[in-house]
């Protein structure tokens, strides 16, 4: 039995059901879960089309002449369209009882050991209980703000038009990611961070780029700004503290674990699970709820470890020291492992190297766009961490994250033939800074 078909459930659903079991999925909402309906699938669809607009503004720089107007119809049509069905999620449940799953829609309660009532119904798992309730958007207690009508992910990513003005209340990936967007797409944009910094899980020289792009797209950014009371009179917003006015605000300021009551983890932020995704007694947890990195590819990283332990199968336990991360503004931040200060917080015998993407040879081509740079943090002899930041950071980041993940040691990575000119071709450069 699955309870929560998001990501990692459905996956662990379907591979059980192909494998001979019987397999109930229970799901309350869409089948598929956060990402395809209401995060990386929309959301980088949106973020495709503001970069389009901008890479035709760029043309003056490169080619010639250009112009170009917003329109966010063609991107609200392909969000509902291409990505969503109209947030219908009847493929996905074919998809899962095509396998010989059986769904039940409903909100699941736990009434015993691996037992689960949903609206009447009472299941039993003989085998296993998988628990795959996914996070949240976390609203903070914020005076006022309760009962407004305010955007969190979902609605901004169902949203018909778009508002002359958005706050974004929050620093984090998904704000920024939507607050450039929108920007791009002639939308008056403020964000407002109650931290120093933006992005301020990753590293500094991130935190500063992401800033300095932002205000490149006019977005007014308010680092170490604490909202007191945010109104809102039929019409807009306003945040009381940084004294910020909107027509729509966007509340970002992180996710909240969905813990399922019943299973001894009341009262906790998160399921805790072993290196095997046991959380107990025939119980796994995969995803977001088990406080390991709200991201898709951690889901089915954790769904495939959880099925290979329910069917006896051997195959490798969790590894987390290679987990990347990429944060989809122009430029691109990718990150992987440790950053430079976590690294020290373990009192490790820290190295850095970076480099510009500029001062490269593909950066210096690409000329429009090429803000960017490549950290690597390295200890023992390896890299423990490394930040990729560019037009394609992202992409890159995939040899570092190897790197990682691999333990390559850096006379290995000093040795290897990087082809001309590339972006990747930096990060020999950074390895030279790291000497």
């Amino acid at each position: 039995m699955v309870v929560g078909l998001g990501v990692g459930g459905e996956e662990v659903a379907g591979k059980l059901a192909e494998a001979g079991l019987r397999v109930v999925g229970i799901e309350g909402r869409l089948v598929g879960g956060e990402c395809p309906y209401y995060g990386c699938v929309p959301s980088k669809m949106i973020i495709r089309a503001a970069n389009a607009l901008t890479e035709g503004r760029r043309i003056p720089l490169l080619a010639g002449s250009s112009s170009g107007t917003p329109d966010w119809g063609p991107v609200a049509k392909r969000i509902r369209d291409e990505a969503t069905d109209d947030w219908d999620d009847t493929v996905a449940v074919e998809r899962f009882t095509g396998k010989g799953g059986i769904f039940v829609r409903g909100w699941a309660t736990v009434t015993g050991p691996r037992t689960v009532a949903v609206d009447g119904r009472e299941f039993t798992a003989g085998r296993a209980l998988v628990i795959g309730t996914g996070t949240e958007p976390a609203i903070p207690p914020i005076d006022g703000l309760d009962g407004t009508p305010l955007w969190t992910n979902r609605e901004a990513l169902r949203t018909e038009t778009l508002p002359e003005s958005l706050a974004v209340l929050g620093g984090g990936a998904i704000g920024l990611e939507l607050a450039q967007a929108f920007a791009r797409f002639g939308v008056r944009v403020t964000v407002v961070e109650a931290l120093d910094r933006l992005l301020a899980v990753e590293e500094p020289e991130s935190s500063k780029l992401a800033r300095e792009a932002l205000e490149r797209d006019g977005v007014t950014v308010h680092t170490g700004a604490k909202v007191d009371r945010v109104d809102h009179d039929g019409t807009g917003f306003t945040l009381h503290g940084p004294g910020v006015t909107a027509e729509r605000l966007l509340v970002a300021t992180g996710r909240r674990a969905n813990v399922l009551t019943g299973l001894g983890f009341d009262g906790q932020r998160f399921i805790t699970v072993d290196e095997r995704m046991r959380a107990g007694d025939g119980v796994w947890a995969v995803g977001d709820v088990t406080g390991h990195g709200a991201f898709t590819h951690m889901a089915m990283y954790q769904a495939g470890i959880a099925v290979r332990d329910i069917l006896g199968q051997d195959g490798p336990p969790a590894d987390y020291r290679a987990t990347p991360r990429v944060t989809f503004l122009d430029p691109e931040i990718g990150a992987v492992g440790l950053t430079e200060a976590e690294a020290r917080e373990r009192r490790l015998d820290v190295r850095t190297g970076i480099t510009q993407v500029p001062s490269t040879a593909r950066g210096w081509i690409h000329k429009a766009g090429n803000e960017g740079f490549i950290k690597l943090v390295a200890a023992g002899g390896v890299l423990v961490g490394a930040t990729s930041a560019g037009p394609v950071g992202g992409e890159v980041l995939s040899a570092l994250a190897v790197a990682v993940h691999a333990a390559v040691p850096l006379d290995r990575l000093r040795s290897m033939i990087y082809a001309y000119p590339t972006f990747h071709r930096g990060i020999e450069d950074a390895l030279r800074a790291l000497e």
